[in-house]
């Protein structure tokens, strides 16, 4: 038997993701709060700077000079359309990202595996994409892509929004294989916030670990890969 389960751990660490540390960004620190919203994330987590010199954890996590931080409203302080709302995760609840202008993109320089995900809000225009390349700045083969409709409009707890009409954030994951590079955000500009961005999980956070090499174990191995699922952790990195 010590042998099987052995034999069981080589062939999970075998068919595990090449990348199995997941990276969440929740947008707060880069601007103190409250702020105007006219941040640029910029290379903020990339081992550089927003556009005012704050700097966070380098994950090689790059954006292009069209993403700018947005000041979501909390209980007691307004300044924005937007807010969670007290949803989601508590941590999250001051800062998210908007695009006025361009074409924005996300860079992973070292790229990453599995998924990518996150929570977004759009209640009055359908339409908003996310498509992952396997090359820098949007270039090379697309892995995936998804188009997203709207986000409701509440009911929300004007206590908290302060009248916010983005007041409702849904999340949305995508899966793939290959390594990605970048990921570049479409539709119509100025009508969608994104917060809560996650790559290597389909599952904003990482909160759940993926299912595919687990199912490729429990059909193997039974009880045995049953036992490893339990026991298994997922590295999150939150930033």
């Amino acid at each position: 038997m010590k042998n099987i389960i052995i034999s069981a751990f080589a062939i999970a660490a075998f068919a595990a993701p090449a990348q199995a540390a997941v990276t969440y960004l929740d947008f707060e620190n880069i601007a103190p709060y409250p702020n105007d919203s006219n941040v640029l994330v910029g290379g903020y987590y990339n081992g550089g700077t927003s556009s005012i010199g704050t700097s966070g954890a380098n994950l090689g996590v790059e954006f292009t000079s069209d993403v700018l931080l947005l000041c979501m409203n909390t209980a007691g302080t307004f300044c924005s359309n937007t807010s969670r709302n007290g949803e989601g995760i508590a941590a999250s609840a001051k800062g998210a990202i908007f695009f006025l202008s361009g074409v924005p993109i996300m860079n992973v320089a070292a790229g990453f595996d599995t998924g990518f995900s996150g929570v977004f809000s759009a209640p009055f225009t359908a339409g908003t994409t996310v498509t992952i390349y396997d090359g820098l700045n949007a270039s090379g083969s697309v892995l995936a892509s998804l188009t997203l409709g709207t986000t409701p409009t509440g009911p929300c707890d004007s206590s908290i929004t302060s009248g916010a009409a983005y007041c409702k954030f849904e999340g949305f994951g995508l899966g793939f294989s290959g390594i990605a590079k970048s990921v570049k955000f479409g539709g119509t500009l100025n009508q969608q916030v994104f917060d809560d961005l996650t790559f290597g999980s389909k599952v904003a956070g990482g909160g759940v670990p993926e299912p595919a090499a687990w199912a490729m174990m429990l059909a193997g191995f039974g009880l045995v890969g049953s036992a490893m699922r339990r026991r298994a952790k997922v590295a999150v990195t939150f930033a």
